[in-house]
């Protein structure tokens, strides 16, 4: 009788000291910072695509340029959103297309402040991750 009574006490204790500690108010969540607000946006192939792109350009794959990359992209979707980088992107590689063509991409005022804001991300990346 004493073992069933023991039994039933550490159940009740069990019960009602889990029952205390969820009664208890949480803290709200942190607010999300300003700066990393369009980090998640970023899909993992097109991050892979721009780390690769950046490690080819700056010497080939290893340790070091991986890393910069990598940093480089994650700092750049710290200023743009995907969106945003995207467009600028497009923007970027289109205008290149000759004559007429390429007009649409090269003269529109949205086109050219994209890739102001992309080119002031990646200058910013750059000093941050250190890419040489």
């Amino acid at each position: 009788m004493n073992l069933l009574l023991s039994k039933y006490v550490t159940f009740f204790l069990i019960v009602f000291i889990a029952g205390c500690a969820s009664s208890e108010k949480k803290p709200a969540p942190a607010p999300v910072a300003e700066s990393s607000r369009y980090l998640n946006q970023y899909p993992t192939r097109d991050r892979v695509k721009y780390v690769l792109d950046c490690v080819a350009k700056h010497g080939g794959l290893n340790y070091i340029n991986q890393y910069a990359c990598g940093c480089k992209i994650d700092k750049i979707a710290e200023k743009l959103s995907f969106k945003e980088f995207e467009a600028a992107s497009t923007f970027g590689y289109l205008r290149k297309t000759p004559g007429e063509n390429g007009s649409a991409f090269r003269d529109p005022k949205q086109s050219k402040s994209l890739r102001k804001h992309l080119k002031a991300a990646e200058v910013f990346a750059e000093k941050t991750c250190f890419i040489k």
